[in-house]
């Protein structure tokens, strides 16, 4: 088995497009399903699982940005951590801090514009073969 796809809740499609596009990621799937609904798949181009924009409606609402509970709940993985900072906040992701030096690399926890934690590593060293990367 691999993890394929990581939903993520967004208040709009198009929304949630044009700030995944900004990040570098691609649109690799935008179906209508049903009345109102579309299926919206967006692929880092690193490689990775895909993320699906999940349109939320009705009570899902109260859970767009929340869906770690808080934590940080999703994780990008560069080869250059100052220009793919400076690509998240033109983008209108916003850092909760100062990038900080760790034992496995770089790392800055940022919000993206609906209120989900990420962190944004810049490893010592990239892995080059195992789980999540693509060959």
């Amino acid at each position: 088995m691999r993890l394929s796809l990581v939903a993520i809740l967004v208040p709009d499609y198009d929304e949630g497009i044009a700030f995944f596009d900004a990040l570098g990621f691609v649109l690799v799937q935008d179906e209508p399903r049903g009345p109102g609904k579309r299926w919206v798949v967006m692929r880092p181009q690193g490689g990775g699982s895909d993320i699906l924009l999940a349109r939320a409606v009705g009570d899902q609402r109260d859970a767009i940005g929340q869906q770690a509970g808080g934590r940080v709940g999703f994780f990008l993985t560069t080869t250059d951590f100052a220009d793919d900072a400076r690509r998240i906040e033109a983008a209108g992701g916003t850092f909760e801090e100062r990038p900080r030096n760790e034992e496995y690399g770089c790392v800055a926890v940022f919000r993206d514009p609906w209120g989900n934690r990420w962190d944004l590593i810049e490893p010592l060293v990239l892995p080059t073969s195992g789980p999540g990367v693509r060959s």
